[in-house]
Formats: C-alpha cells, structure tokens, sequence
C-alpha cells in the first residue's frame, strides 16, 4: 500500500501499472545497484512520480513511458527521492533492460534509442551486456580553489592526496578527483552530512593483474543533508571515461569496480569505438516482477 500523501483522485489505471526490480551493473546476482521500474504510469503527475519514488526509497525509480520522439523506441522519466533527474546511467540500463522483457523490439536493431530528459541516448546490445554510449558533458573544466577544498573536506584528505580534479558533470552535477590507488580510495572515510548540494565522484587504480582496473566511489547529498554512497553510479563512470581518456590516462578499454565498501560487487566495463564514443556497460537482471496495488 502505498503512503496516504498519493492523490487518490489519480486517474492511472492500477492494473496496467507493472514494476520490475532490476539489478544493474552487478558481477552476479543481488550485487549491483537495484532499480525500480514502473511500467505503464503515463497518466502520472510528477508528483505522483516523486511520492512514489520515495516510497520505494532506493536511489533512483523510473517510469518507462511511451515515447513523444519519433526516433526513439521508448521514453524514461528518471527520479531520486528529491529531484528528477535530466540522465542517470544505472536507470538507463534498467529501463532498457525491463523495455526489452515485456518483448518490444527497437526500430533498428542495431541499438536501442531511450528518450529523456538530455535526448536521446543510444543503447546497444553485445556480449551479453547493455550499454550506452556516454552522453556530453554540460559542464567541465577545473574546480575553482574554492569547490575543490569543499569536496577535500567532505572527503577528509589532504591537498597532496589528489592527483587531479575536474567537473565531469553529464546531468547529476559530479566533481571527479583523482587518488593515487584503489586503496585509498577504498579508504575514504566522508563526513556524514553536507549543508548544501555536492555530487562527488572518486576514482584511484588498482595494482595491474586483478579484474578491475580502478575503483569508484560515489558520494552525494540526499533531501535531509546526509551524504549518501551510490552502489554503483552509470553517468559517473561514464564521464569519469571520458575525462581519463581525453588525459590519457587510460588508453585502452576496461573495467571499474564500485559498491566494495557497501558489500556489492559492481563492475562496470568502459569501452571507447573507433569513433571515440564512451560505451558504459554492465550485466542487468530482474529480481522481481509484478504489480502495483491498492493505488
């Protein structure tokens, strides 16, 4: 049942309304980063959407929807439990992934075309996993001083601890820095709450030979202040790629780890075409699949 703050007056028809849990980004199963999927909520209001989102209380629900772009073979409003989200990368790959088990089939069958918010955003389908290519960023460039030492204190490290930082902010608004290895990354010790909005993402590499090159972590301010660790974050790895290849950092495809320190076991495969195009890919599987009731 769902909170008493939902409009009872909502015209959606509840049995049209299915919802899929999918994990997305997970190395195995209940490992990655879960996503609620409502299918069928196209006569919603955005704040029915909202109310929703927050009832589920995970960090991000979409609502596949009908497209409006003639190119695009479906359309996804994204949210997190206060705002709603322009792109977000876990939410692409689980949307696309539920579109495609109720037995849709794309225009063309060489990607899959998502409408949202930023555009359109092209997925394709190989070696078993979904991804999609990387959309721009909107906002890049070094911090100034000033937005650097904020993300330095919610970090709790030193100036010598970052080997280099950028805006990499592709819709949800991240700081990227950089650490010298995986382990200190893995380290990192946040405060736990933030007066403001921050979107932080880290990245630090990982000795050669295991099966992850680096490790990601992902934090940010949630609605009551608190900062939050993301499991496993699609738009930040993939804009993470594009800043390390266009450093060249990395020259070569591979594969991020994320979640390690929240018992998850994320890994998230980076790849660049011969067009130059970021790929960010990852296995998607539904855990659960039925119908929203009482509505």
């Amino acid at each position: 049942m769902l909170p008493s703050d939902i409009d009872p007056n909502c015209e959606c028809d509840a049995m049209n309304l299915a919802i899929h849990m999918v994990d997305v980004f997970g190395a195995g199963r209940l490992s990655g980063n879960p996503l609620a999927v409502v299918i069928g909520a196209d006569t919603w209001a955005t704040d029915e959407m909202q109310r929703l989102t927050r009832w589920f209380n995970l960090s991000e629900t979409a609502f596949l929807l009908e497209p409006t772009h003639p190119e695009a073979d479906y359309r996804v409003r994204i949210f997190t439990l206060d705002r709603e989200m322009p792109f977000a990368g876990h939410p692409t790959l689980g949307s696309c992934h539920a579109w495609l088990s109720t037995g849709r089939a794309p225009k063309n069958e060489a990607q899959i075309i998502q409408e949202c918010a930023a555009g359109l955003v092209p997925v394709r389908r190989e070696r078993g996993r979904l991804s999609f290519a990387a959309p721009p960023l909107i906002r890049f460039g070094a911090p100034t001083q000033d937005e650097l030492d904020e993300a330095r204190r919610l970090l709790g490290i030193d100036a010598r601890d970052v080997i280099d930082a950028a805006w990499i902010d592709n819709g949800p608004g991240w700081l990227g820095i950089r650490l010298a290895s995986a382990q200190k990354v893995l380290c990192l010790d946040p405060i736990r709450n933030w007066p403001g909005r921050i979107d932080v993402g880290v990245i630090g590499p990982h000795a050669k030979g295991g099966d992850a090159a680096f490790e990601v972590r992902a934090f940010f301010s949630n609605h009551l202040g608190a900062i939050v660790e993301d499991p496993v974050t699609g738009s930040l790895n993939a804009s993470l790629a594009q800043w390390l290849f266009a450093a060249g950092v990395v020259e070569d495809n591979y594969v991020s780890a994320q979640g390690t320190r929240l018992g998850r076991h994320g890994r998230i495969h980076l790849t660049r075409d011969e067009s130059a195009r970021i790929w960010v890919g990852g296995e998607t599987r539904t855990h659960v699949e039925g119908r929203l009731q009482n509505l």
